[in-house]
């Protein structure tokens, strides 16, 4: 099998959230919240000092992925499925939400797109 070499890494834009105890969307400046592209990898940032809970597709406590300590980021790049699944990302339109007493939270992430 060859490689794919038809494709270029582009930077999407920052997703972010300033939490103050209540449930909001991770969302651009522009505030658009979810995936725009189906990304290859994935920033997820705490900037804060306190925990930040973290909600996929809905705010239901059956939708809480992951809870973020303070300071913590964590990189899931989805290159890394040995080709069982080449196109395993999230889906496009995948929302975020964050819940925590206070800080930041961030979500950067890269996509590829043809030359």
């Amino acid at each position: 099998m060859g490689i794919n070499n038809s494709q270029v890494c582009i930077f999407a834009t920052e997703m972010t959230a300033t939490v103050s105890g209540a449930v909001i969307p991770v969302a651009t400046a522009a505030g658009i919240a979810g995936l725009a592209q189906n990304p290859v990898m994935l920033i997820f940032d705490n900037q804060g000092t306190v925990p930040i809970a973290i909600y996929v597709n809905g705010t239901a406590a059956e939708n809480l992925w992951r809870t973020f300590p303070g300071g913590e980021a964590l990189v899931l790049d989805m290159r890394g499925n040995s080709g069982i699944a080449p196109n395993f990302t999230p889906a496009t339109g995948t929302t975020f939400f964050a819940n925590g007493a206070s800080g930041t939270f961030s979500i950067s992430y890269t996509y590829a797109q043809k030359q």
